[in-house]
This record gives C-alpha cells, sequence and structure tokens, in this order.
C-alpha cells in the first residue's frame, strides 16, 4: 500500500512539473508584454516602409475616409441599393443589407468557380426575396461590398489580388487571382446587375462601423477564429507608397498582424509543435498563439502530454491524437466551468476525448491547463493592440501633460477608441478580462483611462455596406498613385 501511494505520488509529480514548465515558457509579465509592444511597433515601420520589410505586410485598402453619422443619412437619403457579401474566417458566407438584417448562411466551397458560382446564387436568391419586400427593387443596378477575410494586396478600393489563404482554407488556383473579378464574372454568369464598390476585410469592416459610432476611433481588432488588426495611418508615413495622396492626409492600414513574429514571443514546445503539423509551417505566428482555430488544440497537446508521462488519465485514449478534437470553445466552457464538481470539464474531457472517471484534483489540472493558454494568449492581443497605439502615438509615450484648474490640475490625452470584433473577445469572459487587465497594466492607469476598447458586432457586414455606399458609382474615387 506504501509503495502504490508513493508511486501515485510520483504520477502526480510528473504532471505537475508538465504544467509547471507550461507556465514558465508562457510567461507574460507585463516587462515581457512591453517588449512586445515595442517589436510590433518595429515590426509596422519596417513593413510602412518597403515590400517584404517585415512579417507584418501592412498592406494599403486605399480606404482614406471613414463613415460617421451623416454617411448612414446619406444611404438612406439616396436610396441606393447596397448590399454586402462576407466570407468569413469559419467558412461561412453572409448575404445581408444594412436596412433588412436579412442574412443566409451556407459552408463555403473548395473548387474556385463552384464558390464563386454559389455566392452568386446565393446573392441573386437574396436579392429576389428582398426585392418582393423592400422599395429599393426600383433600383436597377446595386452596389456591393465584399468582405474578404484573407490577405489580399488592393490594387484599388474596389480590387484585390489573394496573397494566400490562412485559417486552414485551400483553393490553389485562386492565389494570384483578382477577388472582386472572380465574384464579377459569377454574377455575371448568374445574370446579376451589380458592381463590386468596395473589397475589404472583416478588420476593416469593423473600424469603419466603429467610427461611425465614435469617431475616436482608430483602430480595429478581431479576435475570433483568425486574428487581424487594421489602423488608420497618416499617408505621408507610408514610405513605400510614395506620392500616396488622399483627400483626408491618411489611409487605413491592414496588417495581417497574425503573421507578427518576434523572440520576445513566448512560444512553447507545444507551439513548436502546432506549427510544424500545421499546412503552413512558419506562417502566421502570432495567429496559432492568440486566435481561436489553434488554443484548444494547444491545450489538447498538454494533456496528451501528461497523459504520457502518466497514467492520471487512465489509458492513454486515441482521441488526444485527433488533432483540432478539443475545438475552443469547449476550452473556453471547461475554463469557466463553475460547479463546484466541474461536472462541465468531465463531460467534454468523456465526451470528446473517451476520457472517463477523472479524479476532481485532475479536473483542476485540466482547468489550469486552459487558463494558462488563455491568459498568455489574450495578454499577447492587448500587447499587439498597445503595439498599434505605440506606433500612431497614442500609448502616452509622449508623456500626459497637465493644466491647471480650480482645485489642482488635470492631465489631457486623447481620447482613443479600438473596435473589436469577433467571438474570442465578445464570448470569452475569461479570455476579456485577461486582456483588458493587461492592456492597463501595459500603459498604467492614467493613460489606460483614455484608452476604450470597444465591442462592434457584424462590422464585416454592417461596415462593408456603409463603405459601399461611400464608394458607390456616384462618388469620386479620393485616393490616388502618382
Amino acid at each position: 500500500m506504501v509503495a502504490g501511494r508513493v508511486r501515485s505520488r510520483r504520477r502526480w509529480r510528473r504532471v505537475v512539473r508538465v504544467l509547471e514548465e507550461l507556465e514558465e515558457a508562457a510567461a507574460t509579465a507585463v516587462g515581457r508584454l512591453r517588449q512586445v509592444v515595442d517589436a510590433m511597433a518595429v515590426e509596422m515601420h519596417a513593413g510602412l516602409a518597403s515590400e517584404g520589410g517585415s512579417k507584418l505586410k501592412m498592406l494599403l485598402t486605399f480606404v482614406d475616409n471613414l463613415p460617421n453619422g451623416l454617411s448612414e443619412i446619406l444611404v438612406k437619403l439616396d436610396g441606393v441599393g447596397i448590399c454586402c457579401i462576407d466570407i468569413q474566417h469559419c467558412a461561412i458566407l453572409k448575404i445581408n443589407t444594412v436596412s433588412s438584417g436579412v442574412r443566409k448562411e451556407h459552408t463555403m466551397l473548395s473548387i474556385l468557380e463552384e464558390l464563386f458560382d454559389f455566392i452568386a446564387s446565393s446573392l441573386k436568391k437574396f436579392v429576389e426575396e428582398e426585392e418582393n419586400i423592400s422599395e429599393l427593387s426600383q433600383v436597377k443596378r446595386r452596389e456591393l461590398g465584399f468582405t474578404f477575410s484573407f490577405p489580399v494586396r488592393q490594387t484599388s478600393v474596389s480590387s484585390g489580388i489573394l496573397i494566400k489563404w490562412t485559417k486552414g482554407f485551400a483553393i490553389d488556383d485562386m492565389v494570384g487571382r483578382d477577388v472582386s473579378e472572380c465574384l464579377s464574372d459569377a454574377m455575371s454568369r448568374g445574370g446579376l446587375d451589380m458592381r463590386v464598390a468596395v473589397l475589404i476585410n472583416d478588420s476593416v469592416g469593423t473600424l469603419a462601423l466603429g467610427h461611425y459610432h465614435d469617431e475616436d476611433t482608430v483602430a480595429a481588432v478581431i479576435i475570433g477564429t483568425g486574428t487581424n488588426a487594421c489602423y488608420l495611418e497618416r499617408a505621408d508615413a507610408i514610405i513605400k507608397c510614395q506620392g500616396l495622396l488622399t483627400t483626408s492626409g491618411g489611409m487605413v492600414v491592414n496588417m495581417e498582424w497574425g503573421n507578427f513574429w518576434s523572440s520576445h514571443l513566448p512560444r512553447t514546445s507545444y507551439d513548436t509543435d502546432l506549427d510544424a503539423d500545421s499546412p503552413n509551417p512558419n506562417d502566421q505566428g502570432f495567429e496559432k498563439m492568440i486566435s481561436g482555430m489553434y488554443l484548444g488544440d494547444i491545450v489538447r497537446r498538454v494533456i496528451l502530454r501528461m497523459s504520457q508521462e502518466s497514467d492520471i488519465f487512465g489509458p492513454t485514449s486515441s482521441k488526444l491524437f485527433v488533432r483540432f478534437i478539443l475545438r475552443t470553445p469547449l476550452m473556453a466552457e471547461m475554463h469557466e466551468d463553475d460547479s463546484p464538481d466541474l461536472r462541465v470539464v468531465a463531460k467534454i474531457l468523456r465526451d470528446t476525448l473517451e476520457i472517463s472517471d477523472v479524479p476532481l484534483k485532475v479536473r483542476k489540472l485540466v482547468v489550469k491547463i486552459c487558463d494558462v493558454v488563455t491568459r498568455r494568449a489574450a495578454r499577447l492581443a492587448a500587447a499587439g493592440i498597445v503595439g498599434i497605439l505605440k506606433k500612431i502615438g497614442r500609448d502616452g509615450s509622449g508623456g500626459i501633460t497637465s493644466t491647471r484648474v480650480k482645485g489642482g490640475s488635470q492631465s489631457k490625452m486623447r481620447r482613443t477608441v479600438v473596435a473589436i470584433e469577433g467571438g474570442l473577445y465578445t464570448g470569452y469572459g475569461m479570455f476579456r478580462e485577461y486582456l483588458d487587465e493587461a492592456v492597463r497594466e501595459i500603459l498604467g492607469e492614467d493613460v489606460a483611462q483614455h484608452v476604450i476598447l470597444k465591442v462592434m458586432e457584424d462590422g464585416s457586414g454592417i461596415g462593408a455596406a456603409l463603405l459601399a455606399a461611400s464608394h458607390s458609382a456616384s462618388s469620386v474615387d479620393s485616393v490616388q498613385l502618382l
């Protein structure tokens, strides 16, 4: 009996050591986060200076004016039919309008012509249904806002070349093709009289919607299945495009920050293995550490390692070798399980990983793994956000001026809003709490009180429609490349 207890303690110490090693490798002390902030700002400068100068592509969007309240009024008065198509990072097609909010959802196909014929046919069906209930049926030609959430090198506000697929998508014969042209050809084949007015990604749509609600919005971040960010940059700071003229003096830049990398990022052996097993090794390094597509699989890999080190989970389940079987929403459910006996954890381990009869102390260990992985992801995302603010001088590093008022002094700093969308932030309470906390830690309370993180809903849809309206055929393109 004594020998059995000794063996049991040894097994437990082995798995605890695995957890301690994970915690140490994934540590995100505020000092390290500030190093990530600095690295992000440096890479942004490099990406703006030259093509290929950074892992951050810093792509021009040709969006130089963002909508405000007046923009939506103009949409309503003008009566132009505005539709928007959104290919989301979670393999979903959404078709909607600002006015009705109608949405059709289908699984994304994997062959180029079939994909766009499917989009066009779904769009045609939507338009035919809408014409029966809307005054917009009198409009012959409709303007289209197309949200395409993959890296695109824009050639104008309404066209762009697909650079690569991300988030597990792969349609090889589309890379290097003009995305808008593919859609336009499909609409022609389907007899649809429509024009792509804007081609954007979901972060740009979120920024547009955020700016409509609040003109202090200067950046937008998507933290969901995938992750990306964009922000409003001075045109004269985009050195790689000398001669860029905009009426506003600014330009929205699509960072494609999922590909950010720095030696300061706390990478673990689980990240290295996940990257090596992925379809795109040595690519999208930041995304693989912070986005919803990957967090659950990192947790799975840690549990697998523990199972191989010890028998605390019983015989190693074959399900633990199945990549992405533990989806991030399930991980979040385990992390936020507040039942006294952690019954949600037990159910997910049993139903998803086929691990049964797990003692309570082992279930607590699983919750701790989820916590370590989520906390690191959220805090790194926070560092990325502050990196953007540092680049545009909104992080308080220039100091906060004080003015004397009756009874004391008052600090002055520009109010700054960052629009955030994506289920990882909006639907995962612990992730959001850790991110918000880290932003305050990095900036300090005096500066953080002037920075607002504001949740947006359907920025990729409504934002696309607002931008489509402002860039409709009746508008004059205000962006030129000399």
